[in-house]
This record gives C-alpha cells, structure tokens and sequence, in this order.
C-alpha cells in the first residue's frame, strides 16, 4: 500500500508540474452527447490554435479514451446509474457475477458469453483472472491538459482500495498515461487477506503528417490472495443458524490456514502502422497502409502451503514446503495488410506468429505414467477482417485459422448493425469457434497426487447466433442461442473419492453437445425525478450430463431518485437495489488450481441482496456512500458465492473518484 500512497503523490504532483510548464495542446475532434453535468462545458468552444489555446478553453470531448479497437469516447464526469454499478473493484459492471465474502477474492459466475475469437489455449486459474487485465483492457488516450483520476473505495477489515491514474500529452501527437490500482483487505473470515497491484504505462504517438502511428503499454500484475479453502461443513451449519456468537465470523472454522496463491504477470505490447497510401494522395480515395503487432507476455500462478493437507486436496508427495508452480511465456507477432475505399469498405488481410512456452520445471510419474513437463511451441496463424458502411447500415466481419503447429483451431464471425436514428438500433450476429481447451486442462502438475494429469482433449467447438434490439432507454434486448461441442469442466471424480482421496478433482471432456439460450433485458423508466433502472436475464440449458449449470432467472433492479440541490451545485442520486437468481447447483470452488468445478450435491441461490446507496456530484467529484447487503439480518443466512463459502454480510462502505482537469 506504501507503493500505491507513493504513486498518487507522484500522480498528483505531475499533473500540476505539467501544468505550470507547457501550453496544453488543442484537439479539434468531438465525441459523444451533451451531458449536462460536465462543468467543462461551460469553456469556450470557439476553434483556436495550439500556440493561442488556454486552459479554459478545453472542452470534456477533447478528453479522449480510445480503446485497443480504435473506438474513441470522451471522459465522462457525470454520475449516473451506471456509475453506481461500475463502483466496484473490478470498476465495471459486474452483474452476472457472484462476488466472494473479501474484496480482490474470486467470483462465481452466472452466465457466460461463448463468442469467442482467439486460437490458443488460455493460461488456467480461471477464477484469479477476473481481475487481470488483458491487452482488451488498456485504453490509450488524448488530452488537451493533464488529466488525473483519483478512486478510492473502503475494502473489509484493515484495508482500502484505490485507482490512481495520470496521463497527459506532451505536444498534440505524443501522449502517456500511468496507472497504479492497488488492494488490500483483510476479511471477515480467518486467513482471508488479499493484496494485489496493478500498474499500467501506455504510450501513443503520430507524425504531423498523420502516415505513421504507434503505440504501446507495458502492464505488471501481482494478484496474492490467502487460501483458507472456505468453511468446514461443521461451520456451514453454524453460520446458517444465524446464532448471535457466529456473527463474529472470524470464529468459524475454515478447511486450512497454511496456505497461499498468487498470480504475477507482465507483458510488453506494441502496434504500429505506416499509411502508404492516403485518400489525400490518391484521386480514387483509396488507403492502403501496413500494419505489425508485437506482445510479450510472461506470467505464472502459485500455489504454496506449509503443510499438506490430505483431509481436503487427498495424498501429497511431501509433508510440508509444498508449492506448485507453472509459469507462461507467449511472443506473438502479426503483420497486416489493410486497404480501403468508398466502393469496397475496408479490409484486412494479416499473418501471426505465437510462440509459446508453458509448463513446469520437473517430470512427474505417476504410477506408470509420465507426465511432461512443457507444452512448447510453435503456432502459425492467418486472418482477415471486413468493415463496410452503408448509410444506417454496417457489415463487419473477422476470420481466423491455425495453419500450422500443434493447436489447431479457426473462428469465424459476422456482424450486421443497423442504426435507423438515435433511438432505434438493431443488430445480428454469427460466430463459430473451434479451440483447444485451456493449458490446465491439457498439463497439470502437482505435489498433491490427485492433481497431476496430461490430456490429449479435442477441441472445444462453439457456434452462437445472437441478435439485439434498443429502443432509446425504454428497450435494450439482447438474445443469444449457442451450441457447444466437447465442452471442457472440471469435477469430482467419484470412482476415485475415498477417506484418502477425498477430493479428486480432474478435467472432463463432456460428450454430448449443450444448447444454451440466454434473452437479456435493460430497461429505464422515468417518472420526474425518479427512475427504475432494470436488467433481467432468462437462461435456459439443454444439457444431458448437468455438468452446465447457471440460474434460470438473474435480475437487478434499482429504484432511485436525482436531482441537482443546493442551486445545482450537487447533484443527489439516492435508491435501493435489488439483486436475486434463482437457486441451481452453483460450481464449487477449488483454491489449489484457482478453478470452479461441477457440484450437483446441493442448490444455491434463491435469496434477494438489497443495497441501499445515497451517491452525490460535487464538480468532477463523485461520492459514493452504500449500505451493502442491509437485509441480511432479517432474510435468513443462506447467502453463498460458493459451495462453503459466504457470500457478504451487511456493511456500510464510501468510496470517492476525483478528476482533476489542469
């Protein structure tokens, strides 16, 4: 935490150096609606030269956030109910997930998306990654002054998170940006601590005559979490019994208080691109430009434990030091040959290279097996992309197949949208994947012997047609229908459970194939000054074997009241949420390989969370103050994230983000 106090120091001071000592650069570009809650709106909008510009001058749309698809939006200081929903740690909306009693912990998930367009393998410890941010989650940007964003969020027990963000661009075609998101929370439970870093730099660039462009970020992650393997059996029933003396839930006794996981990643990523020819240059407005991505990345998850312990995870090899650890090294490169013009639209032709590396640094036999120690390798891979607009009318599309090395795999996707105005949108989809299972279904080392295996799995194949349709605020539906093939899931193996092998844990390769329906409605009604915000999901499974479980019916309602006070100089926003799924054999969680796997022992869910939230905006500072979970008390204990593991108690939690615009 020192780390992250020293760096919003550092963030701070840098955005009044930068300040004090250079005229901001001017962007002409504008982006998004007039929000009215922005006071840099009120700044002069007449066009003026960098040489001339002042800082009253910049608008909130010269504040750019272009994402790593190029789509490009302005920061937004408003609050707004989607605000509330993306005040978490994750700092997006996390419905459909099922958060963990401690901040930083794992989620359940509730419903799943298979669109899907990458060729390799995943690295495994699933669950540790919801908060790993990948090359998809790195926004560049553009600003015509410093630019620094405070967040600060209060976490459970001795703990706070906080977000520190600055970025600013040191003439009109080079900007950085530098990030520090940093948590540590002790948790109500025993042995629950969780303290992880996140640090970004990123860095844009563009010659005056716009031919050559580059950017880049570097990222470094240090996720830690204890393990305590949630609460013994014994404790499940004490906690449900709601007895006064158990509240205090650091006396519930959980499976084990020796252990501890951590994930640690880092990756170096460049895309650059030279403009060969431009409409400018060419009279039949044709572009043709060439493109190279470059992304090194180099993580690995470990599990460590003092002791064994053969009552919860089965027979070890060692009594004690025990640790696993498998590590990923991945270089991938891909050229692009991109063309374009006004009768074709624009397309992509491209070539990649991934080489990889995973795996661990011993032989394992087991019995009369023995299992490898590295996956290595070498994957060639082509692609292409397509884009036209006609009129209200867009066509996108992208392709992808392995054609050499030892994954095969190929994605094909298709997307039609159409914007007929501002109010009405619709669109369709089409997607087919076809990709080897992650790496821990295919290689797993450990000292528990029960947890070492090497698969030889077909590919995990997915087709999914999806279709939306909005109408202003009033209607946004969404419907998708996948089938899946060869899914891949952990679980019990029951032919192998025993006094000594208690939990034998192993990847499966389901043979029969899944459909999945998902119909998703977001709605907003308005009435005055009050409003009620809904998102309902209805899923329905057809899966013979019941290894595909998600609740019938997620829903999250919020009835709130806005409006400005005090002759506008804050503006309130004040309600109650709701949140309910019905109940389903929800997976089960395994800390050892940081997954979730199937459980039909017993159902979960059935029981309403209800926050209440009073939310205010002070300028470009937004406050938020809720009371999480208060129905606990009075709506029975039976709230869980996971099989053994609690989901929240009621508390009482602030939190602040502040921007400064110098």
């Amino acid at each position: 935490m020192k780390r992250l106090i020293f760096t919003s120091i550092l963030l701070c001071f840098l955005n009044v150096l930068f300040a004090q000592t250079r005229q901001p650069s001017r962007f002409s570009q504008d982006f998004g609606n007039t929000i009215s809650q922005d006071s840099l709106r009120n700044s002069s909008r007449k066009s003026t030269s960098i040489k001339k510009i002042k800082n009253t001058d910049a608008k909130i749309e010269d504040y750019l956030i272009i994402s790593h698809l190029n789509d490009t939006t302005f920061v937004d200081t408003t609050l707004t109910i989607q605000k509330d929903y993306n005040f978490n740690y994750l700092r997006r909306d996390n419905f459909g997930l099922m958060p963990f009693s401690n901040l930083g912990q794992t989620y359940n998930t509730l419903t799943f998306d298979f669109e899907n367009t990458i060729l390799m393998p995943s690295f495994g410890a699933r669950a540790r990654h919801f908060n790993y941010m990948e090359i998809e989650d790195i926004n560049y940007y553009r600003v015509p002054t410093p630019l620094t964003e405070l967040f600060f969020k209060t976490a459970f027990e001795q703990g706070q998170l906080a977000d520190s963000f600055f970025t600013v661009n040191t003439s009109p075609q080079f900007n950085f940006s530098i990030a520090y998101k940093g948590l540590r929370s002790l948790g109500n439970y025993q042995h629950l601590l969780t303290s992880t870093g996140n640090f970004r730099f990123t860095s844009n660039y563009q010659t005056k005559n716009k031919r050559y462009s580059i950017r880049a970020h570097i990222v470094t992650q240090d996720l830690l979490n204890q393990e305590n393997g949630g609460l013994q059996d014994a404790s499940v029933e004490d906690f449900e019994s709601g007895t006064e003396e158990f509240l205090d839930r650091s006396i519930l006794e959980v499976n084990f208080e020796n252990a501890e996981s951590v994930l640690k990643g880092k990756r170096f990523h460049l895309e650059h691109d030279y403009k060969i020819v431009r409409k400018k240059d060419s009279l039949s407005k044709n572009k043709l430009s060439v493109g190279h991505i470059v992304s090194l990345k180099d993580k690995f998850y470990e599990y460590d434990q003092s002791s064994a312990v053969t009552s919860f995870f089965g027979s070890a090899n060692k009594s004690s030091g025990l640790k696993d650890r498998v590590t990923l090294e991945n270089l991938y490169n891909q050229l692009q040959l991109n063309y374009s013009n006004n009768l074709v639209g624009d397309l992509q032709v491209n070539v990649s290279h991934n080489n990889y590396n995973y795996g661990y640094n011993r032989l394992v036999v087991v019995g009369n097996t023995t299992i490898t120690n590295r996956l290595k390798g070498d994957i060639i891979s082509a692609g292409g992309k397509y884009l036209k607009q006609f009129n209200k009318f867009k066509l996108e599309g992208a392709l992808g197949v392995n054609v050499s090395g030892d994954f095969e795999g190929n994605f094909f996707n298709a997307k039609a949208k159409f914007k007929l105005n501002d109010d009405v949108f619709a669109s369709a989809s089409i997607n087919h994947s076809s990709k080897a299972p992650n790496y821990n279904f295919l290689l797993y080392q450990s000292d528990y012997i029960n947890y070492n295996w090497q698969n030889n799995f077909n590919n995990t194949e997915t087709q999914q047609l999806a279709f939306q349709i909005k109408y202003k605020s009033l209607a946004d539906i969404t419907v998708d229908y996948s089938n899946i093939s060869d899914y891949t899931y952990f679980k019990l193996d029951d032919a192998r459970i025993s006094n000594d092998n208690p939990n034998p844990i192993k990847p499966f390769q389901n043979t029969e194939s899944i459909s999945y329906l998902r119909v998703k409605l977001v709605n907003e009604i308005k009435y005055g000054k009050f409003a009620l915000n809904n998102t309902v999901l209805y899923q329905n499974v057809q899966d013979d074997n019941n290894v595909f479980n998600v609740p019938e019916l997620t829903t999250r309602n919020t009835l709130y009241y806005a409006s400005h006070l005090f002759k506008k100089a804050m503006y309130l926003q004040t309600g109650v949420t709701f949140n309910y799924f019905t109940s389903y054999y929800m997976n089960a969680y395994n800390p050892l390989l940081a997954e979730f796997y199937v459980q039909t022992d017993r159902e979960f869910g059935d029981f309403p969370r209800l926050d209440f939230f009073i939310n205010a905006k002070i300028r470009q500072t937004r406050i938020y103050l809720k009371a999480e979970h208060f129905n606990a008390a009075f709506t029975g204990y039976d709230y869980f994230a996971a099989p053994n593991n609690p989901y929240r108690d009621f508390a009482i939690r602030f939190g602040i983000v502040w921007n400064f615009f110098l």
